[in-house]
């Protein structure tokens, strides 16, 4: 059987696609219905951030809006937390709980906890991994070059590994936003139980992504197997 035209292409792979598209809407459309719910104290997704920080006496980490719909996120580089235009003057429920996990960020970094700095020795190789990878196993796989294929297997779970690290660090994010969420006085019971749908939806875009990355890799192992034979 040709290569571009393998069974476990459609076994493994368009599985996990699937999965991965439903992630995707899952949390577009979970953050649009509950944006619409503000929360009972007015506060916005910067000020919640910003208050958040100062309790844990982070008060040089800076809180930036930054351009597009759900681009948050914490750079370690330059000690900011960088909140969307839909998160960082908003005061949605949904806001808040995004807000407060990119805080959640830079908290992991100011206790060094372990599995981000082990994510962080893992980054570089996984940026250049995930490129070159599958034009490695490809042209190995075309070419013949057995090599070539184990060596684009080798760096593709180096990428596979990242989204398992990168997995325990956004559960925890999300853990510790909700507990200062809760423990601070910031959001109710009620609107604690909606922050948890919205970040759980988020979470599931990181697994859903492990997952696809797990798929392409038993792909090209079982290929690579086959054409051993």
């Amino acid at each position: 059987m040709p290569f571009f035209y393998d069974i476990y292409y459609f076994i493994l792979v368009i599985p996990a696609l699937i999965l991965s598209f439903y992630a995707q809407y899952k949390v577009s459309h979970t953050f649009s219905k509950y944006s619409a719910v503000q929360n009972k104290k007015a506060a916005t997704g910067e000020q919640v951030a910003r208050k958040i920080l100062n309790m844990n006496g982070l008060n040089n980490v800076s809180v930036n809006p930054v351009n597009g719909n759900l681009t948050d996120h914490y750079n370690p580089a330059n000690n900011t937390v960088n909140l969307s235009e839909s998160v960082h003057s908003s005061t949605s429920v949904a806001a808040l709980g995004v807000a407060a996990h990119e805080v959640g960020h830079a908290l992991q970094y100011a206790d060094k906890y372990a599995p981000i700095s082990v994510r962080n020795k893992i980054l570089p190789v996984a940026r250049i991994s995930s490129t070159a990878a599958p034009y490695l196993a490809l042209f190995g796989f075309i070419f013949g070059f057995e090599i070539l294929v184990n060596i684009g297997i080798i760096l593709f779970s180096a990428v596979v590994l990242f989204q398992l690290v990168t997995l325990p660090v956004e559960f925890n994010a999300s853990r510790r936003a909700l507990t200062m969420l809760d423990q601070y006085g910031i959001l109710a019971e009620d609107e604690i139980t909606i922050t948890k749908k919205v970040l759980s939806a988020a979470a599931m875009t990181y697994l859903a992504s492990a997952i696809m990355g797990i798929a392409n890799l038993l792909r090209l192992v079982l290929l690579a197997r086959n054409r051993r034979r």
